[in-house]
């Protein structure tokens, strides 16, 4: 990547559910590495303050090392923070795999764009031009969002070109995911960025043998999407649950680089594959083309549910 002309297409993804815990991060650390074995170039932009898929990597959140915040005040550019393979010691990143870290500073940006910028509307101008300066370098920019409207959250909205959803069968995951679809709406229609394209739900932590509460919400999501065209659909490659990810993150690394043969591991290379070929029916269609509008989730369907997640919580590795 750090050679050559670069692609002649960026896409920024925004990655997100508005609840903690919808596995997000890992989705995206390891869709970016799956991207990146296939020889895409990826950058992951680490916008939360929980510093998700900094610390995957095994940097500290209180490292030294300018990110995010310095970049959405305009302190620095985005090509003099970016965190590449050997840049630090003990670091390492998968294949063309590139990050733009979080540090604990981003606790006090929201008051600091807010002044910055003044009015509330022009903060997606804080990702949107350093973005510009980035296309055409990366295929894909991963946006890693936080759990709520936090501001770099707001301005991922506004400044995306597209947005994938993560969700557990878990009741509060998905009504996550719901709130998250109202928001996706609410930008294209009053936000600033009516292009906004749904790319998808990546259904992760599912069981083989999923309870009834899990197979209840796994159905609702299905039915909440079958609705819409195709690229917007829950992706049929789900993510199973298993501690190797988490074994992975401890040291620091995806599982592409701790467990390639691992039957996660090719879950996300299935999940990759999917998700390009979602892509080639945007470019198909072009520029606006087709229905881009995003479901309206029905609450009451999930009526009776009860809250909190499955209640087997043996893991399914393999």
């Amino acid at each position: 990547m750090d050679g050559g002309t670069g692609p002649a297409r960026t896409r920024v993804i925004a990655v997100g559910n508005q609840k903690g815990g919808g596995g997000k991060t890992t989705n995206t650390v390891h869709l970016a590495a799956a991207l990146g074995e296939m020889g895409r170039s990826c950058l992951i932009w680490d916008l939360d303050v929980n510093c998700g898929s900094t610390l995957h990597f095994g940097i500290p959140d209180n490292m030294a090392i300018l990110g995010t915040y310095e970049v959405m005040m305009g302190a620095e550019r985005p090509e003099e923070v970016i965190v590449r393979h050997g840049d630090l010691e003990g670091v390492e990143l998968p294949e063309n795999v590139h990050l733009i870290s979080a540090r604990r500073n981003l606790e006090t940006i929201d008051q600091a764009l807010v002044n910055r910028f003044g009015k509330f509307s022009d903060i997606g101008s804080a990702l949107k031009g350093p973005l510009a300066t980035l296309r055409g370098k990366y295929d894909y920019i991963f946006l890693d969002t936080a759990p709520n409207l936090t501001t770099p959250t707001i301005a991922a909205y506004k400044a995306a070109d597209c947005f994938l959803l993560s969700a557990m069968p878990e009741t509060f995951a998905v009504q996550g995911l719901n709130n998250a679809l109202r928001d996706i709406q609410s930008v294209r229609e009053h936000g600033g960025n009516p292009g906004l394209t749904l790319i998808g739900v990546i259904l992760s932590n599912v069981d083989g043998r999923p309870t009834r509460l899990a197979r209840e919400l796994l159905g609702y999501v299905e039915q909440t999407f079958a609705p819409t065209p195709p690229w917007m659909r829950a992706y049929r490659s789900t993510i199973g649950r298993t501690t190797t990810i988490p074994s992975a993150q401890k040291v620091g690394r995806t599982i592409f680089q701790t467990d390639p043969g691992h039957k996660v591991t090719d879950q996300f290379r299935a999940l990759a594959v999917e998700f390009e070929e979602r892509m080639g029916m945007l470019d198909a269609l072009g520029p606006g083309g087709g229905d881009r509008r995003v479901p309206r989730p029905d609450p009451s369907a999930m009526k009776g549910a009860p809250p909190g997640g499955p209640e087997d919580e043996d893991e399914a590795d393999g």
